[in-house]
């Protein structure tokens, strides 16, 4: 990718996700720039922060950014009444079933699948950053680097198993 493309990836603190400005043009949308692709995307300045998975695939140890033997994730939290901890930043007191949670997290799941390749990373940023949770929502759900036994085992099992920019399926 050239990188007189001119586009960087920015976070959007009103509205708590990522997007993209053009800086030549002082121009910004929330759509990937048509005229590049996936992989120049996941290369823009800024989209390994912003961009769940975006440094995840880069070349090196770990990705860009993470130690040899570490991933970067991201996720949406669904919390209930049975949680260790039924709190969070969007309730005091979180007060749904496990099965309304896992209904939720399920139906999230399908939004992202129907999403389109290109606008997967965009549409998981916006359902976490409103949705989920976990204190990463303000960072469109994204985790940063971690390593074996930095995160609760069926999750960092789903994760050390997965490709960059896809998705498991519903882990509890």
């Amino acid at each position: 990718m050239s990188s007189s493309s001119g586009w960087e990836v920015r976070f959007s603190n009103s509205r708590q996700i990522p997007y993209f400005y053009h800086a030549e043009s002082s121009t910004s949308t929330w759509d990937p720039p048509a005229d590049l692709t996936n992989d120049q995307i996941r290369q823009l300045p800024g989209a390994s922060k912003y961009l769940p998975g975006a440094a995840a695939g880069a070349s090196g140890p770990g990705g860009a950014g993470g130690k040899e033997g570490q991933v970067r994730g991201s996720h949406i939290l669904a919390k209930h009444a049975g949680s260790r901890r039924p709190s969070s930043w969007r309730k005091d007191n979180i007060t749904i079933t496990k099965d309304e949670a896992t209904r939720i997290i399920q139906d999230h799941i399908n939004t992202l699948k129907a999403a389109s390749p290109a606008d997967l990373p965009k549409e998981f940023a916006r359902i976490a950053s409103t949705e989920s949770d976990c204190s990463s929502a303000r960072k469109g759900g994204d985790l940063g680097w971690f390593g074996r036994g930095q995160m609760q085992k069926p999750f960092e099992v789903s994760e050390s198993n997965l490709q960059p920019d896809y998705l498991t399926p519903l882990v509890q």
